[in-house]
């Protein structure tokens, strides 16, 4: 009989080992972390020990980003009270910015609005590309990463040159992107692709009903 056929048997018989609890005692094996020998059962609990400890640190790592979702619902649901606020669109923009930089510690803010049906002054009103229409028009989701786009770039004025990362957030009404709202950092970690979206997409959101409901 060999190992195999052991292992086996075992398997076809799985009442042996409690039939033979005193084999727990008796047969000995390496310890996980030494190399000393210890009974079958001592083995049993390292290995139990060591499940827990990863269970706990699964535990805690779930604890933690609860903690940092509610926050953040936190924040969006000051930015949504503060916009749902406003009562013309001075006051919305400067909410918007004012949240986004307090709250969400987002230095870079940029806003571009076309084919509104009221003409403005304001740079968030001034004309961009037709490339960049479509880009934005494209997009399926929020754009995390580095800045490619220089036209966006631009938005930024002075603070461009130390954009290192920026999230691009279409604003849409019925389905056609009126808008895009970028967000930049000098941190090139700040926004990456693989980060999550949901709560920069939920914020595209609101933003954009918000400027609907003022622009009409």
């Amino acid at each position: 009989m060999n190992a195999a056929d052991v292992a086996r048997y075992l398997k076809e018989h799985p009442d042996f080992l409690a039939e033979h609890g005193e084999l727990f005692t008796h047969l000995t094996v390496p310890h996980p972390h030494g190399g000393q020998a210890i009974s079958l059962a001592e083995r049993q609990l390292h290995a139990l020990r060591d499940k827990i400890r990863l269970l706990e640190g699964k535990l805690a790592e779930l604890i933690r980003f609860g903690e940092e979702n509610d926050e953040i619902g936190e924040k969006v649901h000051r930015l949504t009270l503060a916009l749902l606020e406003a009562e013309d669109y001075e006051t919305l923009r400067h909410s918007l910015f004012e949240n986004l930089r307090d709250d969400f510690s987002v230095p870079s803010i940029a806003l571009r609005v076309w084919n509104s049906v009221l003409t403005r002054e304001a740079e968030d009103f001034a004309p961009v590309s037709e490339a960049m229409r479509f880009f934005a028009g494209d997009m399926r989701h929020p754009y995390c990463g580095a800045p490619v786009n220089l036209e966006v770039l631009e938005w930024f004025g002075d603070a461009s040159a130390h954009v290192r990362s920026v999230a691009l957030i279409p604003l849409r009404r019925d389905a056609q992107t009126f808008g895009l709202l970028a967000l930049g950092s000098q941190e090139s970690e700040r926004f990456y692709p693989e980060m999550g979206t949901l709560y920069v997409s939920r914020i595209g959101d609101i933003v954009a009903s918000a400027l609907r409901r003022q622009l009409g």
